[in-house]
């Protein structure tokens, strides 16, 4: 074994070693420093990989949509499962989880509720508000035709101008509120005879002065009114947007979508409408206030 004498008079004193020595050990010293540097280049080009935490909606919605109705679990349950008869009986297999708007026209509960969706049937309720469906009795009225409806870029939808009627009402809310189109459907007029008649069916915010207070009573002419801040909560977030934001996607943006808003992944595409058949109110769905019998 060759013995290599150190240094004794200055650490780190490579003089006494052999020339091949101080070589190897140069070598290794830049060696080190490229990988160094090669490792904090790799780490400063590298994507940013931490997981954004997910959104919860269903606080979103409970800071933002003002006019609410509690809805107890068991009944979260049943409305979940009426939805799911309804995609079923439409023949309609969900290919993704996403949101889906579901009204409860009867008479009795005239509400609208939020679910997420998954395509094997398990659901997240978001919340519910009360809403107005059709009030037969005058002419022009019919009752708000039960079905799935897809929200689909065939029937554009547009924008409320916030001007008044005849009769001093803003029938679309107040101006920039959004009106989701669902096209031409058939529905039974409320006049008459009655009988089988066309409605071009819209969901969209009402008066806010005069009849937002209303929500909670059917008495449109068979559109689905709605509170104008679930109105924004939906615009914003592109609840019901599936087939505009697709659309955006590939260069082909509806003027309808707003510049700032905030589109959900989970978009959806169906507006579902039932008549539940409750025959007396359910207390989470009260009358409105403005309604209500005061001793």
């Amino acid at each position: 074994m060759i013995a290599y004498p150190i240094a004794s008079n200055t650490l780190g004193d490579f003089t006494h070693f052999p020339q091949h020595w101080v070589k190897f050990h140069a070598i290794q010293t830049c060696l080190m420093r490229l990988y160094s540097r090669a490792l904090l280049l790799a780490i400063f080009l590298s994507p940013i990989t931490a997981q954004i935490p997910p959104i919860n909606y269903a606080a979103l919605f409970e800071q933002q949509v003002d006019k609410r109705l509690e809805v107890p679990d068991f009944e979260r349950s049943r409305y979940a499962s009426l939805l799911s008869q309804s995609l079923l009986a439409a023949s309609i297999n969900l290919d993704s989880q996403q949101f889906i708007l579901l009204v409860d026209a009867s008479d009795s509960v005239q509400a609208a509720m939020l679910f997420l969706i998954a395509p094997n049937g398990s659901f997240q309720y978001i919340g519910a508000s009360p809403v107005s469906t059709g009030k037969p009795g005058r002419i022009e009225y019919f009752k708000t035709p039960p079905g799935v409806y897809l929200h689909s870029i065939s029937n554009p939808d547009y924008r409320a101008e916030g001007t008044k009627n005849e009769f001093g009402i803003r029938g679309y809310g107040a101006k920039g509120m959004r009106v989701y189109d669902f096209g031409w459907q058939p529905a039974i007029r409320g006049w008459g005879k009655g009988g089988p008649g066309l409605i071009r069916f819209q969901v969209h915010a009402t008066d806010p002065d005069q009849l937002e207070r209303l929500l909670g009573v059917a008495h449109s002419k068979g559109c689905v009114r709605i509170p104008a801040t679930l109105n924004t909560f939906l615009d914003n977030y592109g609840i019901l947007d599936a087939e505009y934001e697709s659309e955006a996607k590939a260069g082909r943006t509806s003027r309808v979508l707003l510049p700032g808003r905030e589109p959900s992944p989970l978009a959806g595409k169906y507006l579902i409408v039932i008549d539940s058949g409750q025959l007396k109110r359910p207390a989470w769905s009260p009358l409105p206030a403005a309604l209500r019998k005061t001793n």
